[in-house]
């Protein structure tokens, strides 16, 4: 299955707080962190809700980041 590599670029302050629940769930602490995840619908419902504060890029296959 492939993977998707999530990047939080851009801070959840001054947004609704279920934004950065969100943000939290997805395994996101500071700016900059990545975390790689399986591509479902359940992510990418949860991506699409907090488009505007994080990158999404595939994850390259074997990366352990």
């Amino acid at each position: 299955m492939a993977s998707l590599k999530i990047t939080y670029v851009k801070s959840a302050i001054g947004y609704r707080s279920d934004q950065g629940h969100t943000i939290r769930s997805l395994g996101l602490r500071k700016l900059g962190q990545s975390t790689i995840k399986e591509d479902t619908p359940d992510v990418r419902g949860m991506l699409h809700k907090v488009q505007h504060l994080v990158t999404v890029t595939d994850a390259a296959e074997g990366e352990d980041d």
